[in-house]
């Protein structure tokens, strides 16, 4: 039997104050002349409606990261980089997302994902004067929004757990404007922010944790191109596992003697997801910073130590497969090129453009990396190579932001897996 549907529902008033009322005028008017409405205009350029039940996180989200005019980096449709809910997940994550909701701990992990500092909170850790301050603050500037979780029955709503950014704040009534991404439901409305704060101060039943709030901002300055495409693809985490654990462990067992056997070893044992990786450079269109940074590779002398040791015949030698190339010129030519295309009728004469990114990946390894390396010599001349203080200050901002994002990642690895023992 066919249901008739819903059209909006009646907002429970009290407790909230719709928006568009005279009511919620005067507040509107009175909070811009007391300067805490600061982010309520990039904000409400950019609110839209959750395309799904369960997107009111993904909304949000995009929402503010729009807002604060941070670029993802990658076309959303047609030649636009947009933030929208479907970039902010692969498939099988959206498809999960759609079927059950999103945690307010995953909420975070993708708004930090997305490129954005972020500021979490759950109820637990603090208390309504810490959030009224915080509110205050936040809506005194225009680069900082806040992002609620909370439970709609808190506010004597219908429905369960929900996310919505936070519009703005009204000092005298103690009251807050909730810019409700469900507008087909719910219309921007005021509430006490006594009252949010209990909505929020509950328990997601999925998770055993309590939601909270936070507060997003753009970073103080636009990252770098491999840290963006570092965020934005998941066939890092394979790149950085062999980075920090594979090649380490692989030169502690193995008696190399020159450049030449370490870049064997790299060759042999190629990082799970390097191919996709690659080509997703050439997918983010900033060829000028792109180009730039692969120069300044090359002007370190790495690149063409590096060069040099590369077998003059890597153009017909097989590695592993990478993502669908062969080998490293293929890998390279989907990058930016620089120099002539490889030619397999003539090995000798190709140059092994790939050797960019190897020179990348192999600056990125940890200085404890080549500790293993048993012929002393060779240990002191590979160390003195790969010294970031050596290096440009284009590529050393950009190799610090990388390892700054591991060493991060994994001390919220460790803190989850402690936290996880307490419990059991």
């Amino acid at each position: 039997m066919a249901t008739s549907g819903l059209y909006r529902r009646v907002l429970p008033s009290p407790p909230a104050i719709d928006f568009a009322s005279d009511e919620g005028k005067k507040l509107f008017i009175e909070a811009i002349q007391a300067g805490t409405m600061e982010g309520f205009y990039k904000l409400i350029s950019y609110f839209q409606t959750q395309s799904e039940p369960a997107y009111c996180g993904l909304a949000s989200l995009s929402m503010v990261l729009n807002a604060l005019a941070i670029d993802p980096g990658r076309k959303w449709k047609g030649p636009w980089r947009w933030y929208d809910e479907s970039m902010l997940g692969c498939p099988k994550e959206l498809k999960k997302i759609k079927a059950e909701g999103i945690s307010f701990g995953n909420a975070v992990h993708w708004a930090r994902r997305a490129g954005a500092e972020v500021e979490a909170f759950q109820t637990s850790q603090t208390d309504v004067d810490f959030f009224r301050q915080s509110v205050k603050k936040c809506f005194s500037l225009d680069n900082c929004h806040l992002v609620s979780s909370y439970h709609r029955a808190g506010l004597e709503q219908t429905g369960a757990g929900h996310f919505s950014p936070i519009g703005g704040y009204h000092a005298g009534s103690d009251m807050v404007l909730i810019l409700d991404v469900a507008r087909f439901k719910y219309r921007p409305h005021w509430v006490p922010l006594t009252l949010l704060w209990e909505a929020m101060d509950t328990v997601n039943k999925t998770t055993g944790q309590r939601r909270g709030f936070m507060l997003i901002s753009k970073p103080k300055r636009d990252a770098g191109l491999l840290y963006t495409l570092s965020r934005k693809n998941e066939s890092w985490v394979g790149v950085v596992k062999y980075l920090m654990d594979d090649v380490p462990h692989l030169l502690k067992s193995k008696d190399v003697k020159d450049i030449d056997g370490i870049l064997s070893i790299l060759l042999a044992s190629p990082p799970s997801g390097f191919g996709k990786f690659i080509q997703s450079v050439a997918e983010v269109k900033r060829e000028q910073e792109c180009e730039e940074l692969l120069k300044q590779v090359r002007d370190t002398g790495f690149f063409e130590y590096v060069v040099n040791f590369l077998p003059s015949t890597s153009c017909c030698s097989r590695v592993p497969v990478f993502g669908g190339c062969e080998n490293l010129d293929e890998i390279a030519a989907s990058v930016c090129s620089h120099g002539a295309e490889p030619d397999p009728n003539n090995c000798t004469s190709t140059r092994p453009v790939g050797s960019n990114i190897l020179t990348v990946l192999l600056l990125m390894l940890p200085p404890e990396t080549w500790c293993g390396i048993k012929d002393e010599i060779l240990r002191e001349e590979v160390q003195s190579l790969v010294s970031m203080d050596s290096l440009p200050a284009m590529l050393q901002r950009e190799l610090y932001d990388l390892k700054k994002r591991e060493e991060n990642m994994a001390k919220r690895k460790s803190a989850v897996a402690q936290k996880r023992s307490a419990i059991a």
